[in-house]
């Protein structure tokens, strides 16, 4: 039937109903109950209503039934999808820590904005209250991240719970990244790379090997050689002594089949040492307490077979437990710690160490070793307290090039210590090893401690950790160097003291495999964006850069990064002048350092979750006019630009430039 129905109508009303879904009942999902499995952190696993050392939760004396027990740094990433009403929690140090070494910093991020955050937070305080609003929100980011050593990072998320009426947060992992290799490999022809200045104490011993790229056989010579030096044609290795000091210039020459080149280089005879940051390998963050007499000779072998010693890598460097550990039960640990002299002796992992670094220093490489100014090292060995003379004649005696002096238990020494009482075992240590019969670097590792970037130099250090150790993740990185708030690089204060002989140090290069905290080989947590990041923002500041992935595993995309020779040229400029940020916007930086030849190495980071533009303006580089713009990864030039360069970083990523006049 069809209604013929009139076109208006008067007097006549008519209501809309409208039927509504009663709305759901809020419901209260707690953090703990959540799969924790896609958890990144520092050290060991996210706890469900515990700390992260298994025991109850308990922040400035306050205990918490439910919550959950994480590590710095670490990261806890959601997926709320809009579900999710309200997130609230009390966040603090677990009183479990042993230390109050560590401050902690606490975020939580909404879609890449800062919802909340707490700074300066250390253990004993009282727990801080959280309550977000989080109505839209879709991705949900929980930081935690500490300044100092991460030994004590115990980070806890008490009574954390989601007030949710949709779908149930979900914790998800980061997001996959195709390994992508950038860097081209290096042309047949021959190619010499890696620094292009060289220190040497008059009468020391004296190896340097030319590194080289380029078909081999290759054949190697140099003009004007200082009398007491040679070079083997073959290798590239030169040695001996310069008995006379001053500043010699020679030419580095390099032939094979298919042609020869040439680059100028500079020997400085005279008491600086480190005139670049260091280069090479560290054995702590893939071997730790495993590490051999075997493995640090194959170590050795891969630096040359790998060809990482043709890009300018040249240490080979044992870290802590290659000397006796009291009350060991192991056989391979005990012996006598001293001999009849008093002089330090190796564990049986390391029957001669002469002998091994003879035959690292056979590979045109150099050696180093580690101790503590304590008792005892980090992982329990003896120290060299009280024997640090005996002790440094022993290195030298056994012909190491390179010492890590760390911290460790120097802290039941000094136990408040002055500034004159932090410096004291460095200064004591840099005077013995200027007096031996070879160069020793020394590398300063206590963390930070008495900014001792300002002094670090003048106690004889030619390097110094500026942090505490990076830990197993991308957000021990910004611990080092991006640090919201109190950023000693952001605050202008570390490239003013970093430079030829004396450099920040950061910590190593966490590419390749590293170990886990259950003592296993697992490759990097870092994402390829992360590596790039890592990598870049190491050859910006001019740190060292010390690999300590397995350097026996190293694959073609590790490779890429680590033997990218226009990027290592950054970190080898010089000029030595460390670089610094000019720029931030939120999670948007950009980083720049002067280049010898008036060029500026420039990095465009993006420290967000998602891609973003990122611009480096010429007005706060100090440029002006039109400049050439090569990408240092690419190996190519992206043309000219003028007032401002910018790009497309992805998530965690850089792009990593270098400006010069047109």
């Amino acid at each position: 039937m069809k209604l013929n129905l009139p076109a208006v109508f008067t007097g006549l009303v008519f209501a809309t109903f409208v039927c509504q879904t009663p709305a759901a009942e809020p419901e209260t999902v707690w953090l703990s109950s959540l799969d924790l499995t896609p958890i990144v952190q520092g050290w060991g696993q996210p706890q469900a209503d515990k700390s992260v050392t298994g025991k109850p939760l308990s922040i400035g004396g306050k205990r918490f039934e439910r919550g959950l027990g994480t590590h710095t740094d670490s990261i806890i990433r959601l997926q709320l999808n809009g579900g999710a009403e309200k997130f609230s929690a009390f966040v603090g140090v677990d009183d479990a820590a042993t230390s109050d070494q560590a401050t902690l910093s606490f975020r939580i991020i909404g879609d890449s904005k800062v919802l909340w955050r707490a700074r300066g937070v250390k253990r004993g305080q009282p727990p801080r209250k959280v309550e977000v609003d989080l109505k839209g929100v879709k991705m949900l980011l929980l930081l935690a991240d500490s300044r100092g050593s991460i030994n004590f990072g115990h980070a806890n998320w008490a009574d954390a719970k989601f007030l949710v009426t949709g779908a149930r947060p979900v914790i998800v992992g980061a997001p996959k990244e195709e390994a992508v290799i950038l860097t081209p490999k290096p042309p047949r022809t021959p190619r010499i790379n890696g620094a292009r200045i060289f220190g040497v104490r008059p009468g020391h011993p004296f190896l340097f090997t030319i590194p080289a790229t380029g078909d081999r056989p290759m054949t190697f010579a140099v003009d004007n050689l200082p009398a007491g030096l040679t070079v083997d044609s073959k290798t590239g290795q030169i040695q001996g002594r310069i008995e006379k000091p001053g500043t010699y210039r020679v030419t580095f020459r390099a032939s094979n089949l298919l042609g020869d080149t040439w680059r100028p280089f500079k020997i400085v005879c005279g008491d600086t040492l480190a005139l670049t940051p260091h280069m090479g390998w560290n054995s702590w963050y893939v071997w730790e307490n495993h590490v051999t007499d075997k493995i640090m000779r194959e170590a050795a072998d891969a630096m040359v077979s790998s060809g990482m010693i043709n890009h300018g890598y040249q240490y080979v460097n044992i870290d802590d437990c290659w000397s006796a550990k009291p009350g060991a039960t192991d056989p391979t640990l005990i012996g006598e710690p001293r001999d009849e002299w008093g002089a330090v002796n190796s564990n049986p992992r390391f029957p001669n160490m002469k002998a091994l670094t003879d035959y690292i220093h056979s590979k045109g490489l150099k050696a180093g070793i580690y101790t503590s100014p304590g008792p005892l090292t980090c992982a329990g060995h003896i120290g060299a307290y009280q024997h640090e003379a005996i002790d440094a004649q022993r290195f030298a005696e056994w012909g190491y090039d390179f010492l890590k002096y760390d911290w460790c238990s120097y802290r039941t020494v000094a136990t408040n210590p002055s500034l004159t009482q932090l410096q004291w075992p460095y200064r004591a240590m840099g005077d013995l090893l200027r007096k031996q019969g070879r160069d020793i670097v020394l590398n300063l590792c206590q963390y930070g401690m008495g900014k001792v970037w300002e002094w670090g130099k003048e106690v004889g250090g030619h390097s110094w950790r500026t942090a505490g150790d990076l830990g197993g993740s991308f957000y021990g990185i910004p611990s080092a160097l991006f640090r919201d708030g109190f950023d000693v690089y952001s605050g202008n204060e570390l490239h003013k003291h970093g430079g030829p002989g004396g450099w920040n140090d950061p910590d190593y290069l966490l590419l390749g495999y590293l170990s886990n905290w259950k003592g296993q080989t697992v490759p990097t947590p870092l994402t390829p964006n992360e590596q790039y990041t890592h990598f870049s923002l190491w050859c910006l500041v001019a740190a060292p850069l010390i690999f300590s992935g397995d350097i026996t595993r190293l694959d073609d995309f590790t490779l890429n990064i680590l033997c990218n020779d226009e990027v290592i040229e950054v970190d080898q400029d010089p000029l030595g002048k460390p670089g610094r940020r000019v720029a931030i916007d939120g999670d948007l930086e950009v980083w720049a350092r002067d280049m010898e030849d008036g060029s500026k190495a420039v990095g465009l980071f993006n420290r967000g979750e998602e891609p973003a533009t990122v611009v480096a303006k010429w007005a706060e580089l100090g440029l002006e006019g039109k400049r050439i713009v090569r990408d240092l990864w690419r190996q190519k030039d992206l043309g000219s630009c003028e007032g401002e360069f910018k790009a497309e970083v992805p998530r965690h990523g850089v792009v990593l430039v270098r400006l010069r006049a047109k």
